[in-house]
């Protein structure tokens, strides 16, 4: 079954901030399921050139989308009323930005639990208007026998297979990446040995780590030596901050014992003038 519910505080308190009339939408995992679910839509309202990501008019904003509804789902589902061009769900609403396709099967892959907001995104702005007006219809089945929606052990198999890594496949994708990233500081390289010596705009010449001893990457010896010289900075240190305390104490025992010689001193010389008056009786 599906978990039935309206939704985390932070979807709640960002339908309250819009403004903006929430059309609901019923839905249901399956046929037989009682109680249906419902999701809040409204049109994506931004300012221009805000969210690049999902433009104004053509965005239909959704909240309180299970965990169970993927991009995918959500896509067969808006499908009918008109050509969605892309979904994008987060876990929380914020500003988007046009990011690249991520082309990694291995990397790079966040999943996010618990209830989440959607961004779908239509060809045209009538997509949008055909959405709103599902509300008036009835429950809306989200895993079909034709589409059907993994749970539980299949969902779980599903996860487990896909998580094993063909190593050819991995190697491929590493050394293509190692190929672009060589290729890319090579570039930087020529540019800036191209750049060098030469004065920019203000007169600058830019001065690079460049003779005899270039800087070399630091390897896992030098980084114990390193650390191993921090170690005995640090010993250094709290061995003359020891030696200054033992100083302070000297310090003061050698004042304490001038005081008392003072004292001493005082009482002796009035004793000595004591006896020296002059008495002719």
């Amino acid at each position: 079954g599906a978990a039935r519910g309206t939704g985390n505080g932070a979807e709640a308190a960002a339908a309250s901030q819009t403004g903006a009339s929430l059309a609901a939408l019923s839905v249901k995992f399956r046929e037989r399921q009682r109680s249906p679910h419902f999701l809040l839509v409204k049109e994506h309202q931004v300012r221009e050139g805000a969210d690049t990501a999902h433009p104004p008019r053509r965005t239909l904003f959704v909240l309180n989308v299970p965990p169970y509804c993927g991009p995918d789902s959500l896509s067969r589902l808006f499908s009918r009323c008109g050509h969605v061009q892309s979904v994008d769900i987060c876990g929380k609403p914020g500003p988007g930005e046009k990011k690249d396709k991520l082309t990694s099967k291995f990397f790079d892959h966040k999943t996010v639990k618990g209830f989440q907001v959607a961004y779908v995104v239509f060809r045209k702005p009538a997509g949008v208007q055909a959405a709103k007006a599902l509300s008036q219809e009835g429950p809306l089945l989200i895993s079909t026998e034709s589409h059907p929606v993994k749970t539980g052990i299949s969902k779980w198999i599903a996860s487990y297979e896909a998580s094993i890594v063909d190593p050819k496949e991995l190697k491929a994708e590493v050394d293509a990446y190692m190929q672009d990233y060589d290729k890319k500081v090579a570039e930087e390289e020529a540019k800036a040995a191209k750049e060098e010596g030469v004065p920019d705009e203000e007169g600058w010449v830019k001065v690079t780590r460049k003779g005899r001893k270039p800087g070399l990457p630091r390897t896992e010896a030098a980084n114990l030596r390193v650390l191993e010289k921090e170690k005995q900075k640090r010993a250094r240190k709290e061995l003359l901050n020891f030696y200054a305390w033992q100083h302070r104490e000297s310090k003061r025992e050698h004042i304490a014992q001038l005081r008392k010689k003072f004292e001493e001193d005082k009482q002796r010389i009035a004793l000595m003038r004591a006896q020296r008056k002059f008495r002719p009786y």
